[in-house]
């Protein structure tokens, strides 16, 4: 079943959208993350332009992110305060991501920006998530009935402005988490990303939140995040395919429902693992195809004239 897409101008099978949206709603409710990092990759293998594909996946995520929290604060498991105030610091962060992008497209580097961005960034997360859940898990095999401190008190959570969070039983600086939104608004514009995969270890290791909280609250800030940074591409760089955006928000809905009854069944442990070698396997794809010989070759061959 082909579709034309009218801005990404190429052909596609529907089902196989519709397939990838729940995929990656799925993921999103399991793990608290937008999916961003795996469907905006997946969406330029299958060979949408990945200027289209960054754009037009912020749609996918409203959507599945909006499934996923709903079900999440029905359980009482977000800090909406928190979110708020992780919120306000997205907003500027997408504003300067989508400038960048802006930029970026005009100078004719966007493409290459797209994958160097994923390769650098997912690439250092994903290994240090991978090497920490890991020796968890080693902790928790060793150790079953000890309880270790996921975070350490940094020196950037006693700086000014310092605001009770009575959901997540913290008192710290409101700087910590509007920086930490900010990078994720600034990678959401850039990479077509909920964030997610920034703010969770983020909420976890460096504001020292309950594991509890951290997916709805997560995704609560990707809702807003992911919505914002959609509107501005379409106003700004038209790159945002609606007839694509539906195929993907019809199967996020979906999924995101089945991630999110799915979390309760792993430990924090084995999902940051899990979720660590889906990153790292998007990586080396992504890296493979920077180096590696391109399917199409052509050359641009220049003639004088006599």
């Amino acid at each position: 079943m082909q579709v034309y897409l009218p801005i990404a101008e190429v052909s596609v099978n529907a089902l196989l959208i519709l397939g990838m949206g729940g995929l990656v709603g799925f993921l999103s409710g399991l793990f608290g993350v937008g999916g961003g990092f795996l469907m905006t990759p997946l969406l330029i293998f299958i060979g949408i332009p990945p200027a289209v594909a960054v754009g037009t996946q912020a749609n996918q995520l409203v959507a599945a992110s909006v499934s996923g929290m709903l079900a999440h604060l029905r359980r009482g498991n977000v800090d909406l305060k928190m979110g708020l105030v992780l919120l306000a610091g997205s907003v500027i962060g997408s504003v300067l991501g989508v400038r960048l992008f802006s930029l970026l497209q005009l100078l004719g580097q966007i493409d290459l920006a797209i994958n160097l961005f994923y390769l650098l960034f997912l690439g250092s997360v994903g290994a240090l998530m991978l090497v920490e859940s890991l020796r968890s898990m080693l902790r928790r095999r060793r150790s079953p009935g000890q309880r270790r401190k996921l975070h350490k008190h940094g020196w950037f959570l006693g700086l000014p402005f310092k605001t009770r969070f009575p959901k997540s039983r913290l008192y710290i600086s409101a700087l910590a988490p509007i920086a930490i939104g900010a990078l994720g608004g600034f990678l959401t514009a850039i990479m077509g990303i909920g964030g997610g995969f920034i703010l969770v270890p983020a909420m976890i290791y460096l504001l020292g939140m309950p594991a509890s909280l951290v997916a709805g609250t997560s995704l609560f800030q990707i809702i807003f995040t992911t919505a914002l940074v959609c509107f501005l591409q379409a106003l700004q760089n038209q790159t945002v395919d609606v007839l694509l955006a539906l195929l993907l928000l019809a199967g996020g809905v979906i999924g995101a429902q089945f991630g999110t009854h799915a979390s309760g069944r792993l430990r924090g442990d084995q999902a940051r693992a899990l979720l660590a070698t889906l990153v790292l396997i998007i990586c080396i794809k992504v890296g493979f195809d920077l180096i590696g010989t391109p399917a199409d070759l052509f050359t641009v061959a220049m003639r004088r004239g006599g």
